[in-house]
Parts: structure tokens; C-alpha cells; sequence
């Protein structure tokens, strides 16, 4: 995926100095599919973006050294309209910080504590306003192999895949090896949200549970 000045939007970059909420904030969005590189001040942040344009910015207001309010002007100076921007705060949950910060060219606002479920929706929303659908992935699986996924997605182990196939259980390990490497990722969850996020699978496809319809891990919760 390529954008503004030809370059790769490839992650989503997480910008904050409490190592506790940026590894939540890490591992949730990943649980839900999503590349992610997280940093600790603006500065760092800046230096990230001059090397790869983000995806999407996740961008603490409070920040040693440079601000998030200054991260967020720099960033709408230097890419417009692009690249979403979601500020979080613990402090400046006021109404005004909220307005200064959406004048300032946030395109959200979120007040810690919270849920976990809140921000993978959030960020959902801002990604689907910016980032026009892709089906490029689906060319990279087999049919075989899409099968598996939508009945990975469904709920069924690697037994029940097997049987219901009609293939081994050792063919429908290798069909899932070569799904997480296709898709670049580490776990049958994050292929199953991955597989959503880039309309791989179709909620109402009749294969898929309720259980599969929520593709992040993570559990309900605040922070």
C-alpha cells in the first residue's frame, strides 16, 4: 500500500511514554490484525514517520518533551488529511481539550481509562474512512487454503477442518502454515481479524459461528 510521496503505509504507530498502556495498546491492536510500532516521545515519533508513513497514528496529548498537541500539527502539515490522527488522554478530558484537539486536525478524541474494545472500534472507523477496501491478499491464498481460513474463522479446530475436507489433519496444519506466512502474521487469531479487516471472509458467510464475528482476542475491558 503506497501513499502520499510514494510511500509504504504500513503500520499503525502508537506514540506513549507509559511503557504499561503502550504495551496494551500494542497488543491489542495486534490481537485485532494490525501491524504496529510503538515509540515513547514526539520525538521518536517524528523520526518514525520520516522513515515510514504510518497507517495511523495513535498519539498521546502528554509527552516528555515535544507534545502531542505539536506531533499532530506537524504530522497535518506534513501529510493533510491522510493519515488519521487519534489523540488519547488521561489529563485534558475536558470539552475544550477535546475541541482544541480536534481543531489542532485530530480526527478523535479518547479519555483513558479506556476499553480496549472501544479503541479497536475506533480504529476501525478511522481506518475505514481513509483506507479504500483490498482484496490484493485474496490472490495470494489458494482456494484450499481461503476454505481453511473461513472455517478457522467459523470456530473449528484443525480435527474438525480435517474431517470436514476430507483432507488429513498434518495437510490442514500445512494449509494454516502457509496462511500466517501469506499473510504476515503470527497467530490463526490475527489471520482471522486480518481476514476480516481486509473482507476475506463476509460476516454472513454460513460457514462463520458467532463466536468468529469478533475477531480481536482481547478481552473485554478498560485501561
Amino acid at each position: 500500500m503506497s501513499g502520499r510521496n510514494g510511500q509504504r503505509r504500513h503500520a499503525i504507530l502508537v506514540v506513549e511514554d507509559d511503557p504499561h498502556i503502550r504495551a496494551l495498546i500494542t497488543d491489542v491492536l495486534s490481537s485485532a490484525g494490525y501491524q504496529v510500532r510503538a515509540v515513547q516521545s514526539g520525538e521518536e515519533a517524528v523520526d518514525a514517520v520520516r522513515q515510514e508513513q504510518p497507517v495511523l497514528v495513535v498519539l498521546d496529548v502528554h509527552l516528555p518533551g515535544m507534545s502531542g498537541y505539536e506531533v499532530c500539527g506537524w504530522l497535518r502539515n506534513r501529510f493533510r488529511d491522510s493519515v488519521p490522527v487519534m489523540l488519547i488522554s488521561g489529563e485534558r478530558i475536558e470539552g475544550f481539550d477535546r475541541a482544541a484537539g480536534l481543531m489542532l486536525g485530530a480526527d478523535d478524541y479518547m479519555s483513558k481509562p479506556f476499553s480496549t474494545e472501544e479503541l479497536v472500534a475506533r480504529v476501525r472507523g478511522l481506518l475505514r474512512r481513509t483506507v479504500p477496501p483490498s482484496r490484493s491478499l485474496e490472490t495470494k491464498l489458494t482456494v484450499r487454503e481461503l476454505e481453511v481460513l473461513r472455517l478457522l474463522a467459523g470456530g473449528l479446530g484443525q480435527k474438525e477442518i480435517s474431517g470436514h475436507l476430507a483432507i488429513s489433519a498434518k495437510t490442514v496444519g500445512t494449509h494454516i502454515e502457509h496462511i500466517l506466512m501469506k499473510l504476515g502474521v503470527q497467530s490463526r487469531t490475527q489471520a482471522v481479524a486480518l481476514a476480516y479487516r481486509e473482507q476475506l471472509i463476509e460476516a454472513t458467510s454460513p460457514e462463520i459461528g458467532p463466536e468468529a464475528r469478533v475477531p480481536t482476542s482481547a478481552k473485554p475491558g478498560s485501561y
